[in-house]
């Protein structure tokens, strides 16, 4: 055979190959395609199993409970450990506002965590090029937008002094968006071919992770600035319904409440509702006492501190109410005297107790979609942190959606502050205006006009 057509029955046998490796990668395509499929089809008892979390319970305490049957040694955990919290929360409060916010930041990133590394469990996507850093990029992006606008809004004094603080407050908006835009397309550039639908369900996983946690977060903040009893008394009223409707559900339970968390029953859930309706107006009474509590936070810029100083607003004075006829034969009282707070209480509670637990519910749904107990381990006898407050953000947009509705109306120190960053021109125009105005009105005399 000439050396001409060995070259030539050498191509052909390439060419074949090739034809051969493009056709098993074709078939590859298509399997994987029908295996993403029957991932979208499958029902739930098909779902991949998730690690079940490790025991964290310190030795000394299984240990100490070992003589105990599971249910009641759970009892005991859950309640050493309750109190514990308990009194962390408390000494934070002690330490002030920004110690708060802090914590607030805290339970924010490992809820994030804990609900990201579920994703990454069941859909095995360890492997999966860039998307572990971009899920956390993707969290101090919107991070930095919403607590960017925290800060031009509450520290505008502060931010004043500073120009380089002044360029970031002016284009923040645009910084925040081409951050956003960078990981965007980072994203884009990462997709794999055989991967793509996987990518994408973790993309759309990390974004709805983003809204429940990071946007929440952020309106537990703003409701803490709007006065620290705005913060304390709903969460106060999730952890206490959370407590005593265990308590009445362990003792008293015999009627099951709702499939999707057997445990749950009628009796814990009504006698929750009863016992966090009075928490809450008992609690709003002590803390409408103090200054400390009630005032809006605002940020001193001449001693850096966050102060709690101010003239009580009418929701923190105590007035006379009538009490209505049912009920002067039954307490024997014609009048009371109680804080408007108290009144406002009565809803807080409500929320906490009859829709608050829904959040609860959810979560279990979402753990049982999944197969888990827990969302981690981290708190025993708990679970995860995201367990401990699954309630809370559900809880903090009702409060937020509450204030703006039929509380707040516009902050006159909040417009100053903002005032205060115009330019002179600006200043000067919104003076005019104002002035104007005022002398329409007949607040200030023609004669001031110049």
């Amino acid at each position: 055979m000439s050396a001409r057509r060995r070259r030539r029955a050498a191509g052909e046998e390439e060419k074949e190959e090739e034809e051969e490796e493009e056709a098993a990668g074709s078939d590859k395509e298509v399997d994987l395609e029908e295996r993403l499929v029957e991932l979208d089809l499958r029902s739930d008892s098909d779902v991949p199993d998730v690690p079940p979390p490790t025991d964290s319970t310190p030795e000394i305490l299984k240990k100490a409970l070992s003589g105990l049957s599971a249910r009641w040694k759970n009892w005991w955990i859950r309640g050493i450990l309750t109190l514990a919290m308990i009194s962390v929360f408390f000494l934070i409060i002690y330490l002030g506002s920004f110690m708060l916010m802090l914590l607030v930041l805290s339970i924010q990133v490992k809820c994030y965590h804990e609900i990201i590394t579920i994703g990454y469990r069941v859909y095995h996507s360890y492997d999966l090029p860039w998307f572990r850093s971009l899920s956390w990029y993707f969290l101090l992006c919107v991070n930095y937008f919403f607590y960017g606008e925290t800060v031009a809004d509450y520290f505008a004094t502060f931010v004043q002094r500073r120009e380089q603080l002044q360029f970031l407050i002016r284009y923040h908006r645009f910084i925040s968006f081409a951050l956003y835009l960078t990981g965007f397309c980072m994203f884009v550039l990462s997709l794999v071919k055989k991967h793509y639908r996987l990518q994408f369900y973790m993309f759309a996983w990390t974004h709805v992770t983003l809204l429940i946690t990071v946007t929440q977060s952020h309106l537990v903040i703003q409701n803490l600035f709007e006065g620290m009893i705005w913060f304390l008394v709903p969460i106060s009223s999730v952890i206490c319904n959370d407590i005593t409707a265990y308590i009445f559900g362990f003792f008293f339970g015999r009627t099951p409440l709702i499939k999707l968390s057997p445990k749950k029953t009628w009796e814990g859930f009504i006698g929750g509702f009863f016992s966090t309706v009075v928490f809450g107006f008992v609690f709003s009474y002590f803390l409408a006492q103090h200054q400390y509590f009630v005032c809006p936070v605002e940020y001193n810029s001449e001693t850096n501190r966050f102060v709690t100083e101010c003239e009580p607003s009418e929701l923190f004075q105590m007035k006379k109410y009538s009490v209505p006829p049912l009920l002067q034969a039954l307490l024997g009282w014609e009048t009371v005297n109680m804080y408007p707070f108290q009144m406002h209480s009565i809803a807080l509670s409500t929320f906490a107790s009859l829709i608050g637990p829904f959040g609860g519910f959810f979560a279990s749904g979402f753990k049982r979609a999944f197969k888990i107990k827990d969302f981690a381990d981290t708190i025993p006898g708990h679970g995860g942190i995201m367990d401990r407050f699954d309630c809370q953000y559900l809880m903090a947009t009702f409060v937020h959606v509450y204030i703006t509705s039929f509380i707040r109306g516009p902050n006159p120190s909040k417009l100053l502050k903002q005032l205060l960053i115009l330019q002179p021109e600006q200043q000067l125009s919104v003076y005019k205006t104002l002035k104007s105005h005022l002398v329409e009105k007949g607040i200030l005399e023609p004669s001031l006009r110049g």
